[in-house]
């Protein structure tokens, strides 16, 4: 049995979102088409002699405690297969924290793969799947070695969409806002009374079959909702836009904005004139 194992935790960008409803148990009933990217944190899984349960990280901005997702996915696991072993999880965070980039979700999916691993569990994919459900709505994505995925329900019920792109390049900006992600949807329910859009902004896009052409189908019911709090993250945007960048979206729940470039080459060209800007993160990504 190995003592440690060392796993990557690739961020996403929702390259559509849509809310279809609220549910009875208080969760929205979305459509969402998942992408994963190159950005990434590090996850080190290390055996421990005793039964403590650790989370170890140099970052400031995430919790070290139970309030951790990476830390409620060890605690899952031992609790529901009576596992007493202690591990040490040491998180080495890329990803900006309530970017709206998926970085918590994708630590604890790397951590229930990896400690599948480290204890030697013999876990299949259906059952990881089911125990990324109970952890949030975004984890299962990142269960399934897939670049792109449509999701379904409140975001867990996953299905692969291949021949999307072989991969595409993105420059990523990240202001610094943190953006609460209960309190987008929140103050979506508070102001938008236009009915769900049914898949119409889908027509032409390929949906719901595997295979679409991601040019027709960017689009996020929440932008309108961060950019009227967080006016910043509508001028990056627009900034895109402005640079000739004409598919550029927001992620998630935000405030991460990308948009889809021809090239690295471009995404580095472009990249430059925003790297002087105070308060903003930059990345060149591509499809992982």
């Amino acid at each position: 049995m190995d003592k440690a194992v060392t796993i990557a935790s690739p961020a996403k960008v929702n390259l559509y979102l849509e809310i279809l409803n609220k549910r009875p148990d208080g969760y929205h009933a979305i459509v969402t088409l998942f992408e994963r990217i190159s950005l990434s944190d590090e996850i080190i899984l290390r055996q421990r002699e005793d039964s403590a349960l650790l989370i170890v990280s140099k970052a400031k901005n995430i919790p070290l405690g139970s309030n951790n997702l990476a830390y409620k996915a060890a605690a899952l696991l031992r609790e529901d297969l009576g596992i007493s072993r202690g591990v040490s999880i040491e998180i080495k965070k890329r990803i900006p924290v309530g970017a709206g980039l998926g970085g918590g979700s994708s630590n604890a999916a790397s951590t229930l793969l990896g400690l599948n691993r480290l204890w030697d569990l013999k876990l299949s994919k259906k059952k990881l799947l089911a125990y990324a459900a109970r952890l949030g709505s975004d984890v299962a994505f990142f269960i399934e070695d897939v670049s792109f995925a449509w999701g379904s329900s409140r975001g867990e019920k996953i299905t692969p969409c291949f021949g999307a792109h072989k991969s595409l390049w993105h420059i990523l900006l990240t202001p610094d806002v943190s953006v609460s992600t209960k309190e987008a949807y929140q103050e979506f329910d508070r102001v938008v009374n236009k009915p769900p859009l049914s898949h119409a902004a889908l027509e032409g896009s390929g949906f719901p079959a595997r295979r679409l052409r991601v040019g027709k189908i960017l689009f996020n019911h929440l932008e309108d909702v961060t950019f009227r709090k967080y006016p910043k993250v509508r001028k990056l945007k627009e900034s895109l836009r402005a640079y000739g960048i004409r598919r550029a979206l927001m992620s998630g729940s935000g405030g991460s904005v990308f948009g889809i470039v021809k090239s690295r080459k471009e995404g580095l060209r472009i990249a430059e004139r925003f790297q002087h800007r105070k308060g903003l993160k930059v990345f060149v990504v591509k499809t992982m």
